[in-house]
């Protein structure tokens, strides 16, 4: 699945509702952005963080979706870890998503979110996920 299927299939989905934009989707990396409206932000006028972790994981998963292995059908995540290093109040992040490992079972992703003006980091995140077949 490419970045266009994968934005359409998302329009009316977290991700789409969020904004999510994939931008690429190349082999084991995965590019993307969201540019940052008032719904993303928390009651302290900052970036919420759990903005940046949809960013994040939407993208490591797009980039799940375009490396299963054959015969699979899907994927989960089991697992998450983010540390944010810092914030915004307007502006766009931008995210590039990476493969560390491709396996049958699981795939282990990291990803970084920065902004798109600046180019500060503002986290750097990790997920597992577990790959899915039929029985």
């Amino acid at each position: 699945m490419n970045e266009q299927q994968l934005n359409a299939l998302s329009e009316n989905l977290l991700p789409g509702l969020l904004g999510i934009e994939m931008l690429s989707i190349e082999g084991k990396q995965v590019r993307s952005k969201m540019k940052l409206k008032p719904h993303h932000l928390a009651p302290n006028g900052y970036l919420h963080a759990a903005s940046i972790v949809a960013l994040a994981d939407t993208s490591c998963g797009n980039g799940t979706i375009a490396n299963l292995p054959s015969g699979a059908i899907g994927f989960t995540t089991i697992e998450l870890k983010s540390n944010h290093l810092g914030t915004l109040r307007e502006g766009t992040a931008n995210c590039l998503a990476k493969a560390i490992h491709t396996g049958r079972t699981t795939q282990v992703w990291d990803a970084e979110v920065s902004c798109a003006e600046t180019g500060k980091v503002l986290a750097h995140f990790r997920c597992t996920q577990m790959i899915l077949y039929n029985k």
